[in-house]
């Protein structure tokens, strides 16, 4: 059986280095300057408009349509939403509770255009 060492860099070495040259940096600390702008912060990691829309939806109980991946279409007004999924209430057959990843699209049922 070997034994093994544990090699840790002592920081306070570490950061004499980085204030003596900044070019001495180590590379992951450079790496990424040039996709990062100065002086502008990174876009919020959620908008909330998606918890907007459903919302409205839900309070409203607009029928909807949903259209998922395999191009099969469902009716019905948004009664529940998660991160995951959408619990739709339908009036034709049981309510159904369906992965976000699943559905293509959707829109309200009043945009239809029949032909």
């Amino acid at each position: 059986m070997m034994n093994r060492k544990l090699i840790r860099p002592n920081l306070a070495e570490i950061k004499e280095r980085m204030a003596k040259s900044p070019a001495a940096a180590p590379a992951e600390a450079t790496r990424d300057v040039a996709t990062r702008r100065p002086g502008r912060p990174a876009p919020p990691e959620s908008t909330h408009a998606e918890a907007f829309y459903y919302l409205k939806q839900m309070n409203t109980q607009t029928p909807m349509v949903l259209v998922l991946s395999d191009g099969e279409e469902l009716r019905g007004h948004i009664e529940w939403y998660d991160r995951g999924c959408l619990k739709v209430h339908r009036e034709d057959g049981p309510n159904l509770l369906i992965y976000k990843h699943a559905i293509k699209f959707l829109y309200k049922a009043e945009d239809e255009i029949d032909h």
